[in-house]
């Protein structure tokens, strides 16, 4: 990949930087110094590794679904001055 003034200026624009043309010519050796250091990743021998997408193993741990008693209406409303019709009373909504 040929790294240039117009490949850092299309970076820089994506990521919403406004480098000055000092600032693109420091990045320029910046720039092939991260790429080389990210293609010597390629030159590793992954064919016998396990993707490791995740570092610990994901269970499930929520409770299984099992339908209980529930709280009735009238219990839920007992404890509030606040209630109409059977139902929590609430500041009026604009």
């Amino acid at each position: 990949m040929k790294i240039d003034k117009e490949l850092i200026k299309r970076v820089s624009n994506n990521a919403r930087l406004n480098l000055t043309e000092k600032e693109i010519e420091e990045f320029i050796p910046q720039f092939k110094d991260i790429l080389n250091v990210f293609s010597k990743i390629s030159e590793v021998n992954t064919d016998n590794v396990k993707v490791s997408i995740h570092p610990i193993e994901i269970k499930n741990s929520m409770r299984e679904d099992i339908p209980e008693k529930c709280i009735t209406q009238e219990d839920a409303l007992k404890n509030t001055k606040h209630k109409k019709d059977g139902y929590f009373k609430g500041p009026a909504a604009v």
